[in-house]
């Protein structure tokens, strides 16, 4: 995958019940072609996921690069047999909702977004923010 040229899936994509897999697939094939442009990988939103899933960034990119989606959405779900369906809709939750956490990076996020769309004052989440940067509202 080229993030140079494309862009990676949403956030709000899942895999195995849980959002931000797919994305984190495509930003960790990326990042093992240098293709990563821009993106970062592991950023923040990776590393809660990565945490949920007992596993550091390397290893879920070595999954990402060589696993099928099947096999991945498989090994994911294997990480996670521990944990409770409502462990999994909190996780998805803290990711979604996710704000910023600072006077300065809430400045940054309001001057992004007004920068796209100045009139979508409906996004307040890094999720719908990055959506929005991407073109998928």
């Amino acid at each position: 995958m080229n993030l140079t040229q494309e862009f990676p899936r949403s956030p709000k994509e899942q895999m195995a019940g849980l959002v931000h897999i797919p994305r984190m697939k495509d930003k960790a094939r990326a990042a093992r072609d240098n293709t990563l442009g821009e993106y970062i990988y592991p950023c923040p939103l990776d590393e809660i996921m990565l945490e949920f899933l007992d596993v550091d960034s390397e290893t879920f990119q070595h999954r990402a690069c060589d696993d099928t989606e099947e096999t991945l959405a498989a090994w994911v779900a294997g990480q996670c047999r521990h944990r409770s369906q409502e462990e999994k809709i909190t996780v998805n939750g803290t990711l979604l909702n996710r704000q910023p956490d600072n006077p300065k990076k809430w400045e940054s996020f309001y001057e992004t977004r007004d920068k796209l769309n100045p009139s979508r004052k409906d996004i307040t989440t890094w999720v719908d923010l990055i959506d929005l940067e991407e073109g998928r509202t």
